[in-house]
């Protein structure tokens, strides 16, 4: 496997292809880090993308305010069909060792029958499910929470379905044990149930590595 595939941190632009067409929701997240995976050719085979969180209450929360600046989120995973069992895993266990200091939260959908198990693959804590719940949206599927000045966000109230919350910590072994002992969430086992894919066949551009 690791001779076979790489991982690259990358500029942001270069996950816009893959994230607008290829990942289900179709959106450009918050990205403060961006990682491509890459295979044995130079092609990129897959992307991505850790940002800050929208919701304050949320980095406050997870190991208190005092913690709050270090709560970033694993956002956006995107790979290409067909690739080799556990390149997944790889490619999150390659970027999680290339982070700073950080604690990461990322969520699986459920209402994309995502039961997140790339993190339980990766040792991440399962803190439990989000509510269903109903916020101001729009119709092009965004919410306030992207400000966009031309829609009208009060026209319309959108689903968003309950999501698996996962928990990681990066850096040296103290900092860990540390943000282990702030954690403010309840821990759960492991949620099961079979996944079901969304179409991802959308072919992104690629390009091969110019310099290595």
């Amino acid at each position: 496997m690791k001779t076979d595939f790489y991982v690259l941190k990358i500029d942001s632009y270069q996950t816009y292809d893959w994230l607008k067409h290829k990942h289900y929701a179709k959106r450009i997240p918050s990205i403060s880090f961006a990682f491509g995976l890459y295979d044995h050719k130079d092609i990129l085979q897959g992307v991505c993308t850790v940002g800050k969180p929208a919701s304050p209450s949320l980095c406050d929360g997870v190991c208190g305010k005092e913690n709050s600046r270090y709560v970033f989120e694993l956002n956006r995973l995107c790979v290409n069909d067909g690739l080799p069992k556990n390149t997944l895993s790889f490619f999150v266990g390659q970027i999680l060792k290339k982070l700073p200091p950080l604690i990461i939260v990322s969520y699986a959908d459920k209402g994309q029958n995502h039961n997140g198990y790339i993190y339980q693959a990766t040792n991440w804590i399962y803190t439990g499910a989000s509510k269903e719940r109903t916020d101001i949206g729009s119709e092009d599927g965004s919410h306030s929470r992207h400000y966009n000045k031309n829609i009208d966000y009060k026209k319309n109230r959108k689903f968003r379905s309950s999501k698996h919350r996962y928990i990681i910590f990066t850096g040296s072994k103290g900092k860990k044990k540390y943000w282990n002992k702030c954690l403010n969430y309840k821990i759960f086992s492991y949620p099961k149930g079979e996944n079901q894919r969304y179409d991802a066949t959308y072919k992104p551009n690629t390009q091969g590595l110019l310099f290595k």
